[in-house]
Order: C-alpha cells, then structure tokens, then sequence
C-alpha cells in the first residue's frame, strides 16, 4: 500500500509539474516582470509592417517603462498608441515609451497601444515565432517570441489613419 501511495503522489507530482509547464509555456519573465500571451498576426505578402501585442505585468515596487523593441524579422520595432480622433481610429508613436506602473500591468492589444513592426524582412506567416526584445528602463531586457496567429474573423473595424506614420526610423 506505502509504494501504491507513493507511485500516487509522484504521479500527481509529474502530472503538476506537466500541466504547470502548459500553462506557462506562453510567458517570458525575467525578475519581477513578466510578459504573457505575445502574439502577432500574418501579414501579407508585401506589406512591410506587422503588429506586437501582449500583457505586460510589473510585479517589483518601482514603475518601469518599456522605452525600445527590436526584432531580426524588422528593420525597425515602435511603440504605438492607437485612439479615436475626428471619428477616425489613428496611431502615433509614443515618443517617451510606455510606463508600466509598480504592481501594475499594461496589455497591448488591437486598438490600444501595440509594437509596430516595421519594413519586414518577410512576410509573418501564422504558426510561427518571431524573437522580439523588449527594452525597458527601471529593468532588463526581456526576450520573447511572438506566436502568429490567425487573424480575427471580426473584419468590421473602423478605418485606420497611418497618414502620421513615418517608415524612416
């Protein structure tokens, strides 16, 4: 019975650290901050510019802020804000980086604020990983890798304005 109960409990164990490792497997971390769930979309061929996003998590006592992006699938990576102007959705970059509150978080998501992956070397194919490094003040670098995914099936988004979007960074 004592070796059925240990075969249980490392059974469990396993099956723990197993599922632990799933659950994870999407995040980047390196001391108290945490980058979850980065993602991109596909891009067609042609189209120099791809889209980062993912949360943000600042676990430490001090603010930090996320100042720079880089990335061999670009010849340039920025930080961008997107908002409703004259009933146009635009996007500006931010020029003094995006602030991550101590024991706060920010998400970069479609229509908020989001990396702007620009003159791509090749088109972003969906099922594949795009190394990114993430450059902050107040913390290290953080290496992650996007996941392309498919795109939205939600296609009735308002008119994007790229029109103060420079290409030559």
């Amino acid at each position: 019975m004592k070796k059925l109960i240990t075969l249980l409990f490392a059974s469990s164990a396993l099956i723990a650290s197993v599922f632990v490792t799933v659950v994870t497997a999407n995040e980047h971390a390196h001391g108290n901050i945490v980058i979850e769930n980065p993602w991109s979309r596909p891009t067609p061929p042609g189209t120099p510019m791809g889209v980062g996003y993912m949360v943000i998590r600042n676990h430490s006592d001090r603010d930090i802020t996320l100042v720079s992006a880089s990335s061999p699938r670009a010849d340039h990576v920025s930080i961008h804000e997107t908002m409703m102007k004259d009933g146009v959705m635009r996007m500006q970059p931010l020029q003094n980086g995006l602030a991550v509150p101590a024991g706060g978080s920010v998400e970069l998501k479609p229509r908020s604020y989001h990396l702007m992956l620009e003159k791509l070397v090749k088109p972003l194919k969906e099922g594949e990983s795009i190394p990114l490094t993430l450059e902050f003040e107040g913390a290290e670098a953080i290496a992650v890798e996007l996941s392309v995914q498919s795109l939205d099936a939600d296609m009735n988004k308002p008119e994007m304005d790229h029109s103060e979007h420079q290409m030559d960074h």
